[in-house]
């Protein structure tokens, strides 16, 4: 059983290599059946401590970036940043763990196939929701540049992990000779071909078409040290030196600075804020920037992005003499405030009990408010900005929720610096290009340290800029018109095509059931 508990745990890490940036999305199939044919030969008695054992290899591995923003930042020892780790990748390897005890527990392997997808689907709801969810690496995503790829416009990231791991089902009742009729066999072949198939042809199709219009974008990547990020005494030289940068590219649309671009508080820096404005409007431009806004009445904090400068296109009527005025001022509306919060990042659960443990649970901006779930999009120059905060980008349907007609661009701004040289800044870039294309809109991605980048409504990198230096990314963004099926519908038809095939297992358990 040892040994069997070993050979889980090392095809669960397998997985981390078909995540970027490895890109290996060959292994993430191969991985998952090999573990399900594993499965058939164990029985439901250990299907629990081999579920957890595979979780474990596959968050230990693909997740272990946590350990740097810990280690480097959370002011603990190394066993103590080892543990935490260990107890999130535990508490996450709970989830296959209970998926596959409840699967071998209710159904024979030949309905496995039929009954895993919509098993799966719950599993992966319930961890992107429990405890403000965190839906990190999600199967589908290894699939970007695999043949499954053409069905994110269609079913989204969920639906592609679904499918996926019904082609890893079939594939290993396949492999099972003794296993079912030589029907059973076939239909297992004719499944996986068929969705391999399907998902190549409509990798061609067009959901989307260009509208003929583009925006010059300017990304400012400022690669600020995480640990001087909130020194009072460096406020004024990272204010100039995001202001230096961008002062030859006001001839940009618009420009965008990360997450958080601006350290001090916005009451506290309402004058520089001014002065940003009028400068922007100055050029016929706009700017988007990340501030910490704190309300000192109510003691509220925010993870704001907030816009600066024209908020629609100049006037072309030569009869209209006068200059366009800028939008700033303290509390304006056109701002986005952080929804989806990252738990001991910016909020404390047990808030009271916990600062006092350690460090880690005392870092500087680690108590905000949450914004509405829903909001408008930001508004510069003319264009619509359905913004995401960091890991907000890892949740489709908030982003799903604060998309409109009008919206041009995906916007995401994010402070990796926290994870180092690590694969974590590859993954979130990875899931930032998977929302491009399920949403069939350019995803614009500015960063503090890494990586910057630029992707177009096929979920391509356009352009990028390498991590750890300090640089800016300009390019001519294309629009685009129309909408893909997955951003129209979202995931309800994944859900009752899963629940359909669901029940088809449960009809053929009671058939074989009454049979004895």
């Amino acid at each position: 059983m040892i040994l069997r508990l070993l050979v889980a745990l090392i095809l669960g890490g397998l997985l981390t290599l078909g995540y970027a940036p490895f890109s290996q999305w060959w292994l993430v199939p191969i991985a998952c059946t090999a573990f399900i044919y594993l499965l058939t030969q164990t029985g439901k008695t250990h299907s629990f401590k081999l579920g957890f054992a595979y979780g474990l290899g596959w968050f230990g591995a693909g997740i272990s970036w946590v350990h740097v923003s810990i280690a480097d930042f959370g002011g603990l020892p190394l066993i103590g940043s080892l543990s935490l780790m260990l107890l999130l990748c535990g508490y996450l390897a709970l989830f296959p763990a209970t998926l596959f005890y409840l699967l071998t527990r209710y159904f024979k392997v030949q309905l496995w196939p039929l009954a895993l997808p919509f098993m799966w689907l719950v599993m992966e709801w319930l961890r992107a929701t429990l405890f403000t969810g965190f839906p990190w690496l999600s199967l589908g995503y290894s699939q970007l540049h695999g043949p499954l790829s053409g069905w994110f416009p269609l079913v989204g990231e969920i639906g592609v992990s679904s499918l996926l791991v019904l082609l890893c089902g079939a594939a290993a009742c396949w492999l099972l000779a003794n296993i079912g009729s030589k029907g059973h066999r076939q239909a297992g072949a004719l499944i996986i071909a068929t969705v391999v198939i399907s998902g190549l042809t409509l990798e061609q199709h067009p959901w989307v078409k260009l509208s003929g219009k583009a925006a010059k974008i300017a990304m400012v990547q400022g690669n600020i040290q995480q640990d001087l990020r909130w020194v009072p005494e460096q406020d004024l030289p990272t204010m100039l030196k995001y202001q230096n940068m961008s002062n030859a590219h006001w001839d940009a649309d618009v420009i965008i600075w990360p997450e958080a671009a601006v350290p001090k508080l916005e009451p506290a820096a309402v004058d520089y804020l001014h002065k940003l404005d009028k400068l922007a409007v100055s050029h016929n431009s706009a700017l988007i920037t990340g501030i910490v806004n704190y309300n000192f009445e109510t003691r509220e904090a925010y993870n704001n992005l907030l816009t600066l400068g024209l908020k629609d296109q100049p006037s072309t009527d030569e009869q209209d003499l006068s200059l366009p005025r800028g939008q700033y001022y303290y509390g304006h509306g056109n701002r986005y405030a952080k929804h989806h919060l990252l738990p001991i990042g910016e909020f404390i659960p047990l808030e009271n009990w916990l600062r006092k443990l350690a460090p880690i649970f005392d870092l500087p901006m680690s108590s905000f408010s949450r914004g509405e779930y829903q909001q408008a999009n930001l508004r510069a120059k003319g264009y619509y900005f359905a913004p995401a905060i960091c890991f907000e980008i890892a949740f489709p349907n908030q982003i799903a929720a604060n998309l409109y007609e009008h919206t041009n661009f995906i916007i995401t701004v994010s402070n990796d610096a926290w994870f180092g040289h690590s694969h974590g800044p590859d993954q979130h870039l990875e899931i930032a290009q998977v929302r491009a294309k399920e949403f069939g809109l350019p995803v614009l991605r500015a960063t503090n340290n890494g990586i910057s980048a630029f992707i177009d409504y096929r979920g391509q990198i356009q352009s990028r800029l390498p991590q750890f230096e300090a640089a800016v990314l300009s390019d001519t963004i294309p629009l685009v018109q129309g909408n893909t099926p997955y951003r129209l519908l979202g995931n309800w038809p994944m859900w009752l095509l899963c629940l359909l095939s669901f029940s088809a297992a449960l009809y053929f358990k009671q058939k074989e059931s009454v049979k004895y």
